[in-house]
């Protein structure tokens, strides 16, 4: 046995689809890895047409896959960000940080010259939790 554990949801679960082979979330020991999530919903159709509205629906999606594995966003060490226009990274940046009102955790930003399904926003993160996941 090595240790590591993968979790995969479903829409059933409250959780969009995925749009390739992959696991929603990996687990090694404490550590939690959750897979970038895009900002669709649960029928797999992206929400919202500007930077603000697609990385609520992120967050919300990140934050179901972290709730199934008995976690919540104060067990987020570190966020890497994708955007597809600069422009966007103020409107970004402001719904991002409503999301973490106690600590901010650690985080990368880049821009990029596509994301899957359309997408404006692209989120990863890593959560720590003393007695590991599930």
């Amino acid at each position: 046995m090595t240790g590591i554990r993968a979790f995969t949801f479903g829409p059933e679960q409250g959780v969009p689809p995925g749009v390739a082979p992959f696991s929603h979330a990996t687990a090694a020991g404490e550590t939690l890895y959750v897979t970038g999530q895009m900002p669709t919903d649960v029928k797999g159709t992206v929400v919202g047409e500007d930077v603000a509205t697609q990385t609520a629906q992120v967050m919300r999606n990140l934050s179901r896959v972290v709730e199934l594995c008995r976690g919540g966003f104060d067990d987020v060490v570190s966020v890497r960000a994708y955007l597809m226009d600069w422009a966007d990274y103020d409107a970004f940046n402001r719904e991002y940080a409503t999301w973490f009102p106690h600590r901010l955790p650690s985080r990368t930003c880049v821009g990029v010259t596509g994301l899957a399904v359309g997408a404006l926003v692209e989120i990863d993160m890593v959560c720590w939790r003393a007695g590991g996941w599930l």
